[in-house]
């Protein structure tokens, strides 16, 4: 009850197209085939953060799969259910829906859309406060133009370079791509102070581009410091000054060790460390 002697209305754990329930059926393509996408959206004060560039990274990924879904009824279930849920996390999740068997597209897709609700993540304070460490991943990423950068269903490579450690002196994982660059962690991005400018992997054919990655490349341009999206030698990252990690609901981790080379927390992150707690709070 609320203080009026009325029952408070209270966020569904998960909604699937609206509906309080987590059944979906054993015939949707995105547990069949992980024909479909997601977003882990963090909320604070009921409001969903980063919410434009979601929607944005969202647009991108119904184009390229050719999803016949309303963005503007999704967002609309995500602002709503962000009011009653205050603070915590959503994940949506978009799929082709029902099917018969094999890989052929349904003619007219009944698209599915999942909204789960879970309470906030707690990580450790030092690691925003006194970086991380990496674990090397030897799981490497396929390249896959035609899917790179979306947030699609298929995360059987992160899955397993995340199975990589189970210690907790690690907070994440190094991933590189076949040729042995390094393009991001197994839940985040990747930013180094290289040559006195910062740049970040170039997502073109494979990784995921992250929200928080796209705001920090955006409010740094606006700074006059732009990013510099390229390809990235491991030995460039090696012989970087900072190096820092990033996503949607962490934030920013400066990243201090990787084996045996190590790196400070610079003021440069520390700055970054702020524009990311801005967005977040």
């Amino acid at each position: 009850m609320d203080i009026t002697g009325m029952a408070a209305t209270r966020v569904a754990e998960c909604l699937v197209n609206g509906v309080p329930t987590s059944a979906v059926s054993a015939r949707d393509r995105g547990l069949a085939y992980g024909d479909g996408l997601f977003e882990t959206i963090l909320v604070r004060g009921g409001k969903p953060t980063l919410a434009e560039w979601h929607f944005q990274r969202l647009a991108l990924g119904v184009q390229a799969l050719r999803l016949p879904v309303d963005l503007a009824v999704i967002r609309s279930e995500v602002e709503q259910q962000a009011l009653l849920l205050g603070d915590g996390l959503f994940k949506l999740i978009i799929t082709r829906g029902e099917s018969l068997r094999g890989y052929a597209m349904p003619q007219q897709p009944q698209v599915t859309r999942i909204l789960q609700s879970s309470p906030l993540p707690s990580y450790p304070a030092q690691h925003a406060e006194q970086g991380i460490r990496l674990y090397p991943c030897a799981t490497r990423l396929g390249d896959q133009p035609m899917l790179a950068g979306l947030k699609h269903l298929n995360r059987l490579e992160q899955v397993l370079a995340r199975s990589e450690w189970q210690d907790s002196v690690h907070a994440e994982g190094l991933v590189c791509n076949l040729a042995g660059d390094p393009i991001e962690g197994t839940m985040s991005n990747l930013f180094m102070r290289l040559d006195d400018r910062w740049v970040t992997p170039a997502l073109d054919r494979c990784g995921v581009r992250g929200v928080m990655r796209g705001f920090l490349i955006e409010q740094l341009a606006a700074q006059g410091d732009a990013v510099e999206e390229r390809s990235i030698s491991f030995d460039e990252l090696l012989r970087s000054t900072e190096v820092f990690c990033c996503n949607s609901v962490f934030g920013v981790w400066p990243v201090v060790a990787l084996a045996d080379w190590q790196w400070p927390v610079g003021v440069h992150t520390r700055d970054i460390q702020t524009l990311a707690k801005q967005v977040l709070m």
